[in-house]
């Protein structure tokens, strides 16, 4: 997996989705503030489109947002499970005087919402895609098959992609938090900012998830 020339290739279809097209620009940083547009912008991305989608649709973008939304709270699910299973009698003890018990139990919680959060992560991430591609929800959850996608990409090849990802995540926050501290302007300059992130990683996922022959 070349990930610089994925960076590259994320990057220019970013830039090419918004530079010179100031009036896209302009409704894809309003979708950020109404999230089920722009997430419905990213099901687009996902969906392998090459080049960026024009903005269009937005009772469709809206639609495809808030299935992806759905997907997202299912995913999640399993947390909140695990969350409520060791943070109430976390809670209960520190009322009933034992600290120990509850720093145990918290701590307990935390290390599987840690663990079983990274896992829903990763297999998420293909699942989502596979839902754009196949356009169906129940795709979202066709483990066999994302498990299998997974596999042909490499694990290991997999779990880097991500990493890259992360580490220009955190440089984009970085180099966006400074921009933000601008006064007055900051702000609006973030909002600009934030659509071509979006499109930038969405771009990046699916070029993971096209690395390898997707399952039928």
């Amino acid at each position: 997996m070349d990930y610089g020339n994925m960076l590259g290739d994320s990057f220019s279809y970013a830039k090419d989705a918004v530079w010179g097209k100031w009036v896209q620009w302009i409704l894809l940083a309003i979708s950020t503030i109404i999230f089920p547009l722009i997430m419905g912008y990213m099901v687009r991305i996902y969906s392998g489109v090459k080049p960026a989608p024009e903005v269009g649709n937005w009772v469709g973008m809206f639609i495809d947002g808030l299935k992806l939304f759905v997907i997202g709270i299912i995913y999640g699910i399993p947390l909140f499970v695990i969350m409520a299973i060791f943070m109430v009698p976390a809670f209960m003890a520190a009322n009933g005087g034992d600290p120990m018990l509850a720093l145990g139990s918290l701590g307990i919680g935390l290390l599987l919402v840690l663990v079983v959060g990274i896992l829903i992560a990763l297999i998420s991430t293909i699942g989502i895609i596979r839902f754009a591609q196949k356009d169906s929800i129940g795709q979202a959850f066709a483990f066999g098959a994302i498990l299998e996608h997974i596999g042909k990409i490499g694990w290991g090849s997999y779990i880097i992609a991500i990493i890259v990802l992360m580490v220009a995540g955190f440089v984009f926050g970085i180099i966006g938090s400074i921009l933000g501290m601008i006064p007055v302007i900051g702000w609006l300059i973030m909002l600009f900012l934030y659509p071509v992130w979006y499109i930038f990683a969405a771009r990046y996922m699916t070029l993971i998830y096209e690395s390898a022959q997707a399952p039928a």
